[in-house]
């Protein structure tokens, strides 16, 4: 550079240049950044910064009450407030959860835990209790904390407690997360959907510290329907008093009582025990075990209340009526290689005698007249092996085997009510065939149902066939009223209505010591008044101790007096009162003294030899041994051994059996054995 250019460049003016270039440079990788984030990944922050600003939330909407049939609340939602935070607001979480945990019977260690990972993850939202009682709202809202906020929400309430709690069911959080509870039981399950409603959205505007700006509305919550059911929680209120105090009273372990009207198939009432309080959360198995509806889910073998089923279809098929005389052998009947016996020797009774002296082997000499076609087409016209349809979840069909599967002496077994399995359910369908002149209703429980604005829509009658000749009925419903007058169901007398049913004691088998005991499923089925039945009343207590005319029976009177009362129906005996403490006969029981498992093989029954009155006699094959908990292959080496054939069902080791242990095998016939890991 020579003298003339130093002289005309200022002193600093390099140092100028190199700062310009770093501003330049500095500018344009600013300006690069903003073309990043304002157009490369414009759509990217945007979406960031509306979710840290724009909230939606969900309004759920008002759950539908349920009524029973009068229209009292059976469960309603009312206004309830629930607790929740603003973990960012709130500075020290360990301070936070000391006050809040005792006040909301909180842990306190896993509440602060939750405060500081929501506060980690800078949520601005977390709920901290739901649906608190008042006096914790009150207690709360005292302390004045910065944070924390309360939500208007509904709780489920059940004003009658324990009436109908297994018919309406709970609502409890559902198994795949999320934080609205849904129907776990029950109509509540059921009719999930309905009752819900559909939910609303609401958008909300917030700060940097989630603080709410301003709030829209943007879908309004439809509320759910209302439901009325067939259920009158007066006659529900009494069968659940009478079911409870036979429990206490001892007379048995657990128990269903089913009350329907035969006219449309209405359930009246519908009572289990143990039973339990909707109102109050299940904390354990037992508790848990308690809501079991007993009257749907839990079936058992029927025993001699399964004998107006014979009837019906003798009636209905063979020349039989209630003064036609019938064999009853002095007590004791050999079919097919099985010895059974009545408690009480009878000679020969009339039809109608057998039906109210409860006589095994008069029953076992009508199913013979019947023939297992006949007898198994009326069983299945009666409903038997089928739900009855009820928008319950749960409801068992029972067990009815086709005829491939029936042995020889199975027709025996079946016209007494063994070797088949029923609900409560069941035969209060099955019941009201006989008291309603001989149609097959649809059980039903809803009675209509309500979309808010709109007008009822309601559930009418069902009819699913015609299964008696109104004749039959009418003979029928005589037959069963002369088990209360002067059979085994006389502690059934009502005072002021005539009344028909039939008793049943079924022995309990235990699997464990291949015996049965002396504990029964002890039944009552029966209506009244008799010449117009407007109630059909199904009683029945397992593990009993006494026979169903003693300890069901007297449930059934106190049930049906209850209904027909609260119905208004008219006595039709008027100053006509049943003595107390009546005596009765003993339910006969297909098994007593055998103590062993009553066969279930698979043949086909052989023609019947009329010509001997005790029943053709053949000769019984091995007697299944106890498979349980065996291998495999200490299955099919004892098997062998014994010469008999066995079909395998899974692997493992062996968790089931059929036939069950100590059953005589027929000839040919196989084993069905179910392992399991």
């Amino acid at each position: 550079m020579d003298e003339r250019e130093r002289l005309v460049t200022p002193p600093g003016a390099p140092r100028l240049r190199w700062l310009a270039r770093l501003v330049f440079l500095w500018a344009l990788v600013i300006l690069a950044r903003l073309v990043d984030l304002q157009i490369s990944h414009h759509a990217h922050y945007q979406r960031l910064a509306k979710a840290q600003h724009e909230k939606q939330y969900t309004i759920q909407p008002l759950r539908g009450t349920i009524l029973d049939r009068t229209g009292q609340p059976l469960a309603i939602s009312v206004p309830a407030q629930s607790v929740c935070v603003n973990p960012v607001k709130i500075r020290n979480q360990e301070v936070a959860a000391g006050l809040l945990a005792p006040v909301l019977g909180l842990d306190r260690e896993a509440l602060r835990d939750k405060l500081l990972e929501a506060a980690r993850r800078r949520r601005g939202f977390l709920w901290v209790k739901r649906k608190v009682s008042a006096e914790e709202s009150e207690r709360l809202r005292s302390y004045k904390l910065e944070g924390v906020e309360f939500r208007e929400e509904s709780a489920r309430v059940y004003p009658k407690g324990l009436v109908a709690a297994h018919v309406v069911g709970t609502l409890g959080f559902s198994d795949r997360g999320g934080d609205t509870e849904v129907g776990t039981a029950g109509i509540e399950q059921a009719l999930e959907i309905e009752l819900r409603g559909s939910s609303g959205r609401v958008e909300v505007l917030a700060d940097s510290m989630q603080r709410r700006i301003e709030s829209l509305v943007s879908r309004e919550p439809v509320p759910g329907a209302n439901i009325g059911l067939t259920i009158d929680e007066r006659i529900q209120f009494a069968a659940d008093r009478e079911l409870k105090k036979a429990v206490e009273q001892g007379l048995c372990e657990t128990g269903s009582i089913v009350v329907m009207d035969p006219r449309s198939g209405d359930i009246l009432a519908m009572a289990n025990f143990p039973t339990f309080d909707p109102n109050v959360q299940a904390r354990d198995a037992g508790e848990l075990a308690a809501r079991a509806n007993l009257a749907l889910f839990a079936p058992f073998e029927p025993g001699s209340v399964f004998k107006i089923i014979t009837m019906a279809a003798a009636l209905e098929t063979t020349g039989l009526r209630p003064s036609t005389p019938i064999y009853c052998g002095g007590g004791v009947i050999r079919l097919f290689g099985q010895t059974i016996h009545d408690t009480k020797a009878h000679g020969t009774l009339t039809m109608a005698e057998v039906l109210a002296r409860s006589s095994n082997i008069g029953a076992i000499q009508v199913g013979l007249r019947v023939g297992e076609r006949n007898l198994l087409r009326y069983i299945r016209a009666f409903g038997f092996g089928r739900t009855c349809g009820l928008p319950l979840a749960g409801e068992a069909s029972g067990m009815v085997r086709e005829l491939a599967a029936w042995g020889k002496s199975s027709i025996g077994y079946v016209a007494m009510g063994h070797e088949i399995s029923t609900t409560s359910a069941q035969l209060a369908q099955a019941v009201s065939v006989i008291a309603n002149g001989g149609l097959l209703m649809r059980p039903r429980v809803v009675a209509w149902r309500q979309v808010p604005g709109r007008r009822r829509e309601l559930s009418e009658p069902v009819t699913l066939r015609r299964v008696l000749k109104p004749e039959t009925s009418i003979v029928l419903r005589q037959m069963m009223e002369g088990v209360v007058l002067h059979g085994t169901g006389k502690r059934a007398r009502l005072a002021g209505y005539s009344s028909g049913g039939k008793t049943g004691s079924a022995q309990i088998f235990d699997r464990k010591t291949g015996r049965y005991t002396h504990r029964y499923n002890a039944s009552f089925a029966g209506f009244a008044p008799v010449q117009n039945p407007q109630v059909v009343v199904v009683v029945t207590l397992h593990g009993a101790s006494q026979f169903g005319g003693a300890v069901a029976a007297p449930l059934f009177r106190e049930v049906a007096g209850a209904a027909l009362r609260v119905l208004g129906v008219r006595r039709d005996l008027i100053g006509v009162e049943p003595p107390d403490n009546e005596p009765v006969d003993v339910d006969d029981l297909a098994i007593a003294d055998r103590g062993v498992n009553p066969p279930v093989p698979v043949l086909p029954a052989p023609a019947v030899d009329w010509a001997r009155p005790g029943g053709p006699e053949v000769v019984a094959g091995p007697r299944v041994p106890d498979f349980s908990g065996k291998s495999l292959r200490l299955v099919l080496a004892e098997s062998v051994e014994l010469g008999m054939q066995v079909d395998v069902l899974g692997t493992g080791l062996a968790r089931a059996q059929f036939p069950a242990a100590g059953t005589m095998l027929a000839a040919g016939e196989r084993v069905r054995v179910v392992f399991a890991r």
